[in-house]
């Protein structure tokens, strides 16, 4: 057992986290920020690289157009406000998957500032301040495994050196690992609907670090902070957080005092662990890169970028409740992906009822693709199908449950419900005659349930409805089956 798992619910209540995150989003260009090398995922190792990325010399950086527009959409989506101008300087280190033995980055001019992001955590809005955007270029990755001599060499892949970075730096805000937890995913959210980035956190596009620090209650003081790294997924973020804090507290409380350090978190044994003392890591002598220009952003591009941006999520979220009609969760669980968002709208735009769409893609929709591991992009029913089948259930030619079955099959085969329906001989039972001849069968049936009815026990014909639906497999017409009982059994 560790000393953090002997800290009690009363001791941990004493004290208050205080946490900020830095996000690096890889953003959504074709090629390099500052060479025409090509940004795709998983080519061969060291197959995208030239002169520039791999910093030889002579070489000259040119700042991606591309990637600029996208860093300020970025600015603009999270209401950070845009510098007149900001410029490119050097961090310098040594390490492996530096070639340049610097990164270019922004430092003391950064791209924006002073921005916000709202965040909705146990069911009250929160805005978290945004300290700073910059630009910089990626580090190449190290290769420690596998390899039949990982045991005595590692390797660098320089494909992701000079990937476009947009850096995000949020104020310390957060006051728990699951506040920090709904500011990334919100986060997330925003940058994916403005089409900045995939944020693919399996491929490195969204990457997290957090700093983390605990003080008392009510007091203002900040606590001394360590740096968590390879937080590498939601789940891993939250777990670092929680252990993290707790061996902070357990520290404090032991007498001692928390390091100002940098530490990893290690998922499999379930711990962060020292990397580096921070006591000189921001000694990276910086300064203006003299190979790169500063950058101005021209105003009425900066507005026309504004004007083109795409319906950010909560204005979505308000719009189907306005337009639609829909509830504040089932909008909410809609809009948590812009594709599910725009394939509802695609549901609705090919005649089915909203409410309907939204109640058939929240239940049997969304657990068959997750059941199956599937992302709304790759469903096998398309919206036009989908809206169709709601079409034929809402206009009574087959009843809801039948409906359910239909569904199934079109998820599993991928045929239309027209197909399935008159394959399967799934149509509503209509015909009057038929329903009454189904009615007086149970009725004939189940004489001590009809004598129950009969004297007052209202509640027992629920049992006669659903009798009768079994019996017609669930085609009977539902209310023609509760209109024919009704004047039965009189």
């Amino acid at each position: 057992m560790t000393q953090e798992a002997g800290i009690s619910p009363d001791v941990r209540e004493r004290y208050e986290p205080v946490i900020g995150l830095e996000v690096h989003v890889q953003l959504k260009t074709a090629t390099k920020i500052f060479c025409s090398c090509s940004t795709r995922f998983g080519d061969p190792a060291n197959t995208n690289t030239c002169p520039v990325c791999l910093g030889l010399p002579g070489s000259l950086p040119v700042l991606n157009r591309r990637a600029l527009e996208l860093a300020l959409r970025a600015s603009l989506a999270l209401h950070l406000q845009v510098q007149a101008r900001s410029r490119f300087a050097r961090k310098n280190y040594f390490y492996p998957d530096l070639p340049k033995g610097y990164q270019i980055s922004m430092y003391e001019l950064p791209l924006a500032t002073a921005g916000w992001l709202e965040i909705e955590h146990e069911g009250a809005r929160k805005k978290i301040g945004i300290t700073r955007l910059h630009l910089e270029e990626d580090a190449a990755k190290n290769m420690h495994e596998g390899f039949a001599d990982s045991d005595r060499n590692s390797y660098v892949d320089y494909n992701r050196g000079g990937t476009p970075l947009a850096e995000i730096v949020s104020e310390p805000d957060l006051r728990s690992p699951s506040e920090a937890y709904a500011y990334l995913n919100t986060l997330k959210q925003v940058l994916e609907y403005a089409e900045v980035s995939d944020c693919n956190m399996e491929e490195g596009s969204l990457r997290c670090d957090a700093n983390v620090s605990v003080r008392k209650r009510g007091t203002e003081t900040f606590g001394t902070k360590a740096e968590v790294k390879n937080l590498n997924s939601f789940r891993y973020l939250q777990r670092a957080l929680e252990y993290e804090i707790e061996r902070q507290i357990a520290v404090l409380e032991s007498g001692g005092r928390v390091s100002q350090e940098t530490r990893l978190w290690s998922a499999g044994e379930g711990r962060t662990e020292t990397m580096r003392s921070k006591e000189f890591a921001h000694d990276y002598r910086y300064f203006p890169d003299p190979d790169l220009l500063p950058v101005h952003v021209d105003p009425a591009w900066l507005g026309e970028i504004g004007r083109q941006m795409p319906e950010l999520p909560a204005a979505r979220r308000e719009r189907f409740v306005r337009q639609y009609g829909l509830s504040a969760y089932d909008a909410g669980v809609l809009t948590a992906k812009r594709e599910l968002a725009s394939y509802f709208e695609s549901v609705v735009a090919a005649g089915a009822p909203a409410k309907a769409a939204a109640s058939w893609m929240g239940t049997e929709l969304l657990g068959r693709l997750n059941d199956s591991g599937r992302d709304i992009q790759a469903s096998p029913v398309s919206p036009a199908a989908l809206a169709a089948l709601i079409g034929r259930i809402e206009s009574g030619a087959i009843t809801g449950a039948s409906g359910k079955k239909v569904f199934a099959a079109m998820f599993e085969t991928g045929k239309s419900a027209e197909e399935i329906i008159a394959a399967e001989g799934l149509a509503q039972i209509q015909d009057a005659g038929e329903i009454e001849r189904l009615c007086r069968e149970v009725i004939e049936k189940n004489p001590d349930n009809v004598a129950k009815y009969r004297a007052g026990n209202e509640g027992v014909f629920k049992f006669f409805v659903g009798q009768v639906i079994r019996a017609s497999r669930g085609q009977a017409n539902p209310q023609l089956v509760n209109d024919t009982l009704k004047r039965l059994l009189q």
